[in-house]
């Protein structure tokens, strides 16, 4: 299996309870195995996505999970990007996930503009597989990105929807910034930023 094949299904395992995916996979009912596999296939997507457009971190075993970070990019990119990642997902969560997917970003998208700075990078997605969690595994794949960031005096953002993650973020330079009740999973998630 490959790499990013591996660490997609490390971020499935991590983040299958996560409202956001579990309410894009609603549409497999109570399938977890069902679910999983989807989710393996879109974040597998997802972390490719971050390998063109920004920067994709995976583990150095690659069975205990990846972060995926986007970077700005021109409004061409940004436009073919989006748009064959619709096309991809709808593939892969099905009418009723896909509804909910483009649900989510709709709302959450204007929030976070009003309050993180233009050419902030996005951290989207970070996982470690559930049996490897607790041993800093975590903050290494931040690190070299966050350092980097800093570097270049740019700022980070993130959105997070599971309240014990939290501290997890602030030990690492992000403050919170804004606190949303989001419509479609009906729960409270949280705009963090580090810099700027």
């Amino acid at each position: 299996m490959m790499p990013l094949a591996q660490a997609s299904s490390a971020l499935a395992e991590s983040l299958i309870d996560d409202p956001f995916y579990w309410a894009i996979t609603g549409g497999l009912g109570t399938d977890l195995t069902a679910r999983k596999h989807a989710l393996s296939r879109y974040f597998h997507y997802s972390l490719a996505e971050a390998e063109r457009t920004g920067r994709c971190i995976v583990a150095a075993d690659p069975m205990l999970g990846a972060a995926a970070w986007l970077l700005p990019r021109s409004p061409e990119v940004d436009a073919a990007e989006s748009s064959a990642k619709v096309k991809y997902l709808g593939s892969v969560l099905g009418p009723r996930g896909m509804k909910n997917y483009q649900g989510i970003v709709r709302y959450m998208a204007p929030l976070a503009a009003r309050v993180v700075p233009r050419g902030a990078w996005y951290l989207s997605i970070i996982g470690i597989l559930p049996s490897a969690q607790g041993r800093g595994l975590g903050a290494t794949l931040l690190t070299g990105t966050l350092a980097e960031a800093s570097h270049a005096h740019v700022p980070c953002y993130l959105e997070t929807f599971t309240p014990r993650n939290l501290r997890f973020y602030e030990r690492l330079g992000f403050c919170r910034v804004a606190n949303h009740l989001e419509p479609t999973t009906n729960k409270e998630y949280v705009i963090m930023q580090r810099g700027g």
